[in-house]
């Protein structure tokens, strides 16, 4: 918060109007509506009352959920368990599980019995995400959780001791000069004993609540990867519902970490997508231009041809694994779901292990309100994660993102070693040594990458594909992509890079354009922005920083 310009504020339009609750979440994903239900459920099983809130930046609950998604079920039916006589979207079991792997032309199927358990998904479900979420959201409402969409966190209030006392919501209606417009309403202050950070990957309070209490000062640094995924509606004779097929291979090289799926979901729907580790090295390469060309493999066009792209989007993944989870907990609040990292990136899952991270801050911040404490360390939450199965879960499969970023071969066998034959059990924990904007190399040590042009059927161009992800910002607001030095996508990513942002980014917002007088200058079209954080992640010098933008702007998932 820029003191001046607050002093300004308050000066113009009287201080910011303020609410009490207890427990205030940032963030209706599953770990943050989890959550939210898990302390209402205590409170009612208790018979005593606890006000809890919980703020989405999304114009809806799920505008902004974006996953594969295959479900493990063991969190939702610790949550609520009765969740299926109750309507909970869980409505296509798996049926078969495919793991292939791709030259250019052709396939291979690994046989199921070679296939470590982590792979296999008998007992889960094919499913929305976004529709799950939205399910989430009115059980909570239900038990009486304040649910305010449209409504992002901007900022975290410290007391004078210096805990988290609360978040600001952002501002409405300042100009893209920064100054407000007639328009305008200001933030309002939500005071918590404790807040709960749930924004999902790359959060951007969660990244400045690490960094300003050193909570990865004793872990390795995060990895990421990029998800890219559209839905289709192919053709009935083609779809064969609760069928999960997972590739590695083409069109990746065997050094560049990544993968597809494709889930079969209910009324002939298809989910398919690619994920891209962004530890990559190679600045010419496009993940979103990769999925793309992935999508032509003989294997995979059989299932889309005749078929039509409804929806697209895109998001970054958290997947370091429990060597890169900081400390879960500070002074007024914690971090939970995938701000924190608890994705289990062998299984390509995350919401079973988002949910039992909120339902166990959740455990730890009911007990600590309903003693007469605030403001301090929820320490029974990390506790009680050491000793739960997610931790169990993670720690058997900690080596696995390690193993497969030393190359497909060398990975694939490693994996099917710990995995197969020793269960997860082994004694040796690999680390990440580099954080992925640190991975990227000159350009001048590769080849540029030319990626087919696309043929509007199968395979699609940038623009298009914003466009059906629904994706709006106001026009008139300050672009919330920043730059901290405005002289660097030129004088360093351009001229040593050759401009990786116009590349890793899925939607077009970062492209150079001609300058006036000669040379080059980078643009930035936040209009265009999913919200997937890439840029953020892995702009080489760290320049680009991602910040809220006004209330519900961004996509507007359907069913993703």
């Amino acid at each position: 918060m820029d003191p001046s310009r607050e002093q300004r504020l308050v000066e113009q339009y009287g201080p910011r109007e303020a609410m009490e609750y207890d427990v205030v979440v940032v963030g209706a994903g599953p770990a943050g509506l989890a959550a939210a239900i898990r302390l209402k459920q205590l409170a009612v099983e208790k018979g005593q009352e606890v006000n809890v809130c919980v703020l989405e930046k999304g114009s809806e609950v799920g505008a902004h959920i974006l996953s594969g998604a295959v479900m493990d079920p063991r969190g939702m039916a610790a949550l609520v368990p009765d969740g299926k006589e109750k309507g909970a979207p869980l409505n296509v079991p798996v049926s078969e599980d495919r793991v292939l792997f791709l030259s250019q032309t052709k396939a291979t199927r690994t046989p199921n019995w070679a296939l470590p358990a982590i792979f296999q998904n008998h007992g889960n479900y094919v499913i929305s995400l976004a529709n799950v979420v939205r399910w989430m959201g009115r059980q909570a409402e239900a038990l009486g959780v304040e649910i305010f969409p449209g409504f992002p966190a901007a900022q975290v209030l410290y007391d004078e001791a210096g805990a988290v006392r609360g978040v600001v919501t952002g501002d409405l209606g300042i100009g893209r000069d920064g100054e407000p417009t007639g328009e305008f309403q200001l933030g309002m202050e939500l005071h918590a004993k404790y807040v709960l950070f749930a924004e999902g990957s790359r959060g951007n309070l969660g990244k400045l609540l690490i960094e300003k209490f050193g909570l990865a000062k004793d872990s390795d640094p995060q990895s990421y990867g990029i998800g890219i995924k559209e839905l289709w509606e192919i053709d009935p004779g083609k779809h064969e519902a609760g069928l999960v097929m997972h590739t590695a291979g083409w069109p990746l090289g065997t050094r560049t970490y990544g993968g597809s799926f494709m889930y079969h979901l209910e009324n002939d729907q298809v989910a398919i997508g690619f994920v891209v580790g962004l530890s990559y090295e190679n600045p010419y390469l496009s993940p979103f231009e990769e999925f793309q060309r992935y999508k032509t493999h003989p294997a995979i066009r059989t299932f889309l041809e005749g078929g039509k792209r409804v929806s697209y989007g895109a998001r970054a993944i958290t997947a370091g694994g429990p060597v890169s989870l900081p400390k879960l907990v500070f002074p007024g609040g914690a971090l939970i779901g995938c701000d924190a990292g608890f994705l289990n990136a062998a299984r390509i899952k995350g919401s079973h292990t988002a949910i039992k991270s909120g339902m166990m801050a959740a455990d730890a911040a009911y007990a600590a309100v309903t003693s007469g404490r605030r403001q301090d360390e929820l320490s029974a939450y990390p506790a009680a994660y050491r000793s739960s199965w997610l931790h169990e879960e993670l720690h058997r499969t900690r080596n696995f993102k390690q193993w497969m970023s030393k190359g497909l071969y060398v990975g694939t066998a490693m994996v099917g070693l710990e995995q197969k034959v020793l269960g997860g059990n082994v004694p040796w924990t690999l680390h990440h040594k580099h954080a992925d904007h640190e991975c990227l190399k000159p350009a001048a040590q590769f080849t540029p990458i030319v990626y087919p042009k696309p043929d509007g059927k199968l395979t699609f161009d940038r623009l298009s594909s914003v466009f059906i992800s629904n994706t709006n910002h106001a026009e008139n607001q300050p672009a919330h992509l920043t730059l901290r030095d405005p002289s660097i996508p030129v004088k360093v990513n351009l001229a040593t890079y050759a401009g990786p942002e116009s590349r890793y980014c899925p939607a077009a917002v970062y492209e150079y354009v001609a300058a006036e007088g000669g040379g080059e200058r980078l643009q930035i079209n936040a209009q265009n922005c999913v919200h997937c954080k890439t840029c953020d992640i892995k702009d080489p010098m760290q320049n680009i920083v991602w910040v809220t933008p006004e209330g519900g702007g961004g996509p507007n998932y359907p069913g993703m």
